[in-house]
């Protein structure tokens, strides 16, 4: 194998065509401890076992939010992020208006991502609409390297008729630090990814206080309205694991997709073989992330939130998968 330099500027990062990108695929993730990181150091593993070849290094950046344009120029292979995020990225609106992201390239879904707002469990707020007896306290806001969250956030205060302007906010810089701030003690409001390894953290931090525990969204016709509205690619789904950290019982939290992508200068043999080796080994990449039982592989080519890449396609193809319309 090739030995690789990395630029320092790039934060380990670089550019991959011809032979080196036969060799190493690089999935840019959130920061560690995030749930992102975890999940691309279980691709990796699996790329690294199972596409003929190919060596997948996880290399965690800032947040989705700052690498995606680094993806999108080239200067990393791949790259994750939440289905909403992609979409906006790609076409240049949401969070990413006047910034489109044109060379994106989708591989596919990796799971369906579970998330939700959360507080801490001894203020005793249970419901999406007990947010109004909250009213005052500090929420997390901003989250400068990944700005989606915010959207979320925005979307799951609308399903209790609540907003932003009810809370202090407490500017975060990413994902996982709006996370860590409410084990901190730095927030009383965040948004955290059910079963991320920084959740966990989080819950153990705030034992004396019984955790922390996610609010039950409201599925009622009307609120489920006001939550699609500003989140059009996200659904209210029950999650019934009471093992999971903040789920006390049954509750309504928010599933999205989250996906892998490329960009359309990747070579086609390297894009091929990882969409293959990800489609195919279920079993492998869930013995690293448990998240990945989730991954259907018969949905795998399902989401659209840009073209996918032609050496995806090639795999797609021979193995018969549906793809979105």
């Amino acid at each position: 194998m090739k030995t690789l330099t990395f630029a320092p500027a790039l934060v380990g990062a670089v550019a991959f065509s011809g032979v080196a990108a036969a060799q190493v695929a690089v999935f840019a993730t959130n920061p560690q401890g995030s749930l992102g990181y975890r999940t691309g150091i279980a691709v990796a593993k699996t790329v690294t076992a199972k596409a003929d070849g190919i060596t997948g290094r996880p290399q965690p950046m800032g947040g989705s939010t700052t690498y995606i344009p680094i993806v999108n120029r080239g200067e990393v292979g791949f790259g994750f992020s939440n289905g909403m995020e992609t979409l906006y990225a790609y076409k240049g609106t949401g969070t990413f208006k006047g910034r489109a992201q044109p060379n994106l390239r989708m591989i596919g879904r990796m799971f369906p991502l579970r998330t939700g707002i959360a507080t801490v469990a001894d203020f005793g707020a249970r419901s999406i609409h007990d947010l109004k007896k909250l009213k005052g306290k500090r929420i997390t806001s901003k989250y400068t390297s990944l700005s989606i969250i915010e959207t979320f956030i925005e979307g799951a205060l609308a399903n209790g008729n609540a907003n932003y302007s009810m809370f202090k906010q407490v500017p975060v810089s990413g994902f996982a630090k709006g996370i860590f701030a409410l084990g901190e003690g730095k927030t009383d409001i965040s948004w955290i990814s059910l079963g991320s390894g920084a959740g966990r953290k989080v819950n153990t931090q705030l034992r004396g206080r019984g955790g922390f525990v996610y609010l039950d969204m409201d599925v009622s016709p009307a609120a489920k309205a006001r939550f699609s509205k500003i989140m059009p690619a996200a659904k209210i789904v029950l999650e019934k694991n009471t093992k999971m950290p903040g789920i006390t019982k049954p509750t309504h939290i928010v599933e999205i997709d989250y996906v892998l992508f490329t960009h359309k200068g990747m070579d086609n043999e390297t894009a091929y073989k990882v969409t293959k080796a990800l489609a195919t080994n279920k079993a492998h990449l869930a013995k690293s992330m448990g998240a990945f039982n989730r991954l259907n592989p018969a949905t795998f080519a399902e989401p659209n939130m840009a073209p996918y890449h032609p050496g995806a396609l090639k795999a797609i193809k021979e193995l018969g998968l549906k793809m979105g319309s």
